[in-house]
């Protein structure tokens, strides 16, 4: 199992050097990019773009994942198609070769025939990365390799990726855009239960070097798989590394009264948002891409992050979801739980998000959407107190304006 979670994370320091590579040149970076079909667009937005980095990144890690566990690349699922068009309107299918050489070839035609670029991109698709964590060597876990399966957004916040902003300023730790919102997410499932089991999540503009300017990643990673729970945060508290800059309520267990850090988007419902206002009493902030989102959680920025609409996918949340679950948080359906505590139940079977099936009746992405919405919390002590706040308060939002 840690040879896979191994594997998982040097998938995603590949993808991050060839996000990294495919932005250096911004004259060859807007070659790349290609607005997403209809059926491949996220509804949230009016214009959704793919980017060769999105594909080229995909293809990789189906690629290795597949050479280091043969079968296992036919049971990778993610969010952009592999087919390409050129600046003189040829379709390719963007794949990778088996040498360095014929991959440079092919992405020679994706790139109007510039060589040098593609023998760049060739090179990083191609390169052997080592890294090395001793942690990961403590995990003695089996799952049969049948019994997984991956999803993966290989640039999570492409809009953020295509603009490029590298000069944000973070509001208590957190970027409400910008590069740093970038994440590449490869997150496992079980099959069977639809639960996850492993996530990665991979930042690829984390830190830039004031002297260089060359970006460095910050990866993080969890497994959770019955009674084993072993995460790469865990190990960096130890050591005294991590960055709780927010008065979360979990950091506050003896208060009395605790402030909730809640993260969101920007196109979130008004009711929503009065609601949450209430309840975390100015604690609230917004942030770009739904992994980073979720990574703020993970990180302890914030307590939760809460979306109500239906313009999540399960490539967005699976790999999060596995480092919170290690954590012991998690991330549930919100409509169900808000289902749930309107009829005066308790959350004991939490309506956990599942990867394993499709939404009846929906078509091209919106098949996978998290429909319901989402809530990801990374304490089981905070969520019923902070839920059954928000209920209430969503209850008088729903009264007042009816």
């Amino acid at each position: 199992m840690s040879e896979i979670l191994r594997e998982l994370l040097v998938a995603s320091e590949k993808a991050a050097c060839i996000a990294r590579a495919c932005r250096q040149e911004e004259t060859l970076f807007q070659l790349l990019i290609e607005e997403k079909k209809e059926d491949e667009k996220n509804k949230k937005f009016l214009t959704d773009f793919k980017t060769l980095a999105d594909v080229l990144v995909q293809e990789v890690i189906k690629y290795d994942l597949g050479k280091k566990f043969p079968g296992l690349e036919k049971n990778v699922k993610g969010e952009e198609s592999n087919e390409f068009t050129n600046e003189l309107g040829e379709k390719i299918i963007v794949k990778v070769c088996p040498t360095e050489e014929e991959t440079a070839r092919l992405l020679q035609k994706v790139l109007d025939n510039n060589e040098p670029a593609a023998k760049k991109l060739a090179q990083a698709v191609h390169q052997d990365l080592v890294l090395t964590d001793k942690n990961l060597d403590a995990i003695n876990v089996s799952i049969p390799q049948s019994d997984l399966a991956v999803w993966v957004d290989p640039i999570d916040s492409t809009y953020q990726y295509i603009r490029g902003s590298a000069d944000i300023v973070p509001s208590k730790g957190i970027y409400p855009k910008g590069l740093q919102c970038v994440t590449v997410l490869i997150g496992v499932y079980h099959i069977d239960t639809g639960l996850p089991v492993m996530g990665v999540v991979n930042q690829p503009f984390a830190t830039r070097d004031p002297e260089t300017n060359r970006w460095k990643s910050q990866w993080y990673w969890g497994l959770s798989y019955k009674d084993t729970n072993i995460c790469s945060i865990q190990f960096s508290a130890i050591s005294g590394q991590t960055n709780n800059k927010l008065g979360c309520g979990f950091l506050h267990a003896e208060s009395e009264k605790k402030s909730y850090g809640v993260v969101t988007s920007q196109s979130e419902r008004g009711d929503v948002l009065r609601s949450i206002t209430a309840v975390c009493a100015g604690n609230l902030h917004f942030a770009a891409g739904a992994g980073y989102k979720s990574l703020c959680v993970i990180q302890g920025l914030v307590d939760f992050y809460v979306f109500s609409e239906d313009t999540t996918f399960k490539w967005d949340s699976c790999a999060p979801h596995a480092i919170l679950k290690s954590m012991g948080g998690g991330m549930l359906n919100l409509s169900e739980c808000l289902k749930i505590l309107k009829q005066k139940k308790t959350l004991l079977d939490r309506p956990d998000l599942l990867y394993n099936s499709e939404v009846t009746g929906a078509t091209g992405a919106d098949k996978w959407a998290n429909k319901g919405g989402l809530v990801a919390y990374r304490s089981e002590e905070h969520l019923k107190c902070f839920l059954d706040l928000f209920v209430e308060h969503l209850k008088i939002e729903i009264e007042l304006h009816q």
